[in-house]
C-alpha cells in the first residue's frame, strides 16, 4: 500500500475571481484570506524580517499586468502576504506546498520499503521513478489551469532527474502568456528559506528548518534548457547568491 501523503490545498474564493478550472482537471481549491482574528495571530506568530527588493518580481508582476481575474498557484508555504498581495489584485490563488509534499512522499516511500518482505519485489526507486510516482497524486492540476506559477527554488532541492519532469507538469499547466516566477541560487545554499511577497518590489526571504538538502547548482545553460520551449526569459543576479528568472510561455 502506497504512502504517499498529498497535501491539497485550502478552498478559498477571491470575490469576482473567474470561473475555476474544472473539478477533474484541478483538484486543488483557491485560497482566501483567514477570519481576521486568526490572520492577526497568524501574523504576531510570525517574525518580522526586512524585505528585499526583487528585480524579479517585479518583471513577473510586470506580466501580469492586464491579466485581470487571473489564476495563480503558489508551490510555496501558504502565506498570507502572498495570498492577500495577489487576491488584492483579482487573482484567485492556490496553493501546495511541493516542498513539504515531497518530503512527506519520499519518507512514505522509504518506510514502506523497510516494511517490504526480503522476497517481495522492490519498486523502482530512482529519482525518475520516484517522481512519475509523486505527480500521480500531487500537481494534478489540468492543463492551462494557471496564469502565473510561483515556483521559487524548489528545482535546487531536487534531483535532476526529477526537475525535468515536474518542469514539464508545471509547464502544461501554465497557460500561453502565462509567467513563472523562479529563484535558483548561484552556489549551493547554507540554510533552507522561505518567500513572502511583500509589496510590488519587495520579498520577504524566511529563515526556516531544513527541509530538504540541496542538490544541485543551476548554470544558465541548464536553466535555458530546461524552459527552453518558453517564448521568453529574463534574469537577475544578486549579491546574495541568488538568481531570479522570469520565463513566459
Amino acid at each position: 500500500m502506497s504512502l504517499l501523503a498529498k497535501l491539497r490545498p485550502v478552498p478559498v474564493r477571491a470575490a469576482g475571481s473567474r470561473t475555476d478550472p474544472a473539478p477533474a482537471r484541478a483538484p486543488g481549491q483557491p485560497l482566501h484570506a483567514p477570519p481576521v482574528r486568526q490572520a492577526a495571530q497568524q501574523a504576531a506568530a510570525e517574525p518580522a524580517h526586512a524585505g528585499r527588493f526583487s528585480n524579479g518580481l517585479k518583471e513577473f508582476l510586470w506580466h501580469l499586468d492586464g491579466v485581470g481575474r487571473g489564476q495563480l498557484l503558489d508551490l510555496g508555504q501558504i502565506s498570507q502576504a502572498t495570498v492577500n498581495f495577489f487576491i488584492e489584485r483579482g487573482f484567485k490563488v492556490y496553493s501546495e506546498d511541493f516542498v513539504r509534499s515531497w518530503q512527506v512522499f519520499i519518507r512514505g516511500e522509504e518506510e514502506a520499503l523497510q516494511r517490504l518482505p526480503a522476497e517481495a519485489k522492490r519498486p523502482d526507486v530512482s529519482a525518475g521513478a520516484q517522481t512519475e510516482r509523486f505527480l500521480e497524486g500531487n500537481l494534478g492540476h489540468g492543463p492551462d489551469s494557471f496564469d502565473a506559477i510561483l515556483l521559487w527554488d524548489l528545482l535546487d532541492y531536487l534531483d535532476k532527474d526529477a526537475v525535468a519532469r515536474v518542469v514539464g507538469r508545471v509547464s502544461r499547466m501554465l497557460r500561453d502568456g502565462g509567467a513563472i516566477f523562479a529563484i535558483f541560487h548561484t552556489r549551493l545554499p547554507e540554510a533552507f528559506h522561505r518567500y513572502r511577497v511583500l509589496d510590488g518590489v519587495n520579498l520577504e526571504i524566511v529563515p526556516a528548518p531544513a527541509i530538504l538538502r540541496p542538490q544541485h547548482v543551476y548554470q544558465n545553460r541548464e536553466i535555458q534548457v530546461l524552459f527552453e520551449r518558453f517564448r521568453s526569459s529574463k534574469a537577475f543576479v544578486g549579491r546574495d547568491q541568488l538568481r531570479e528568472a522570469v520565463f513566459v510561455k
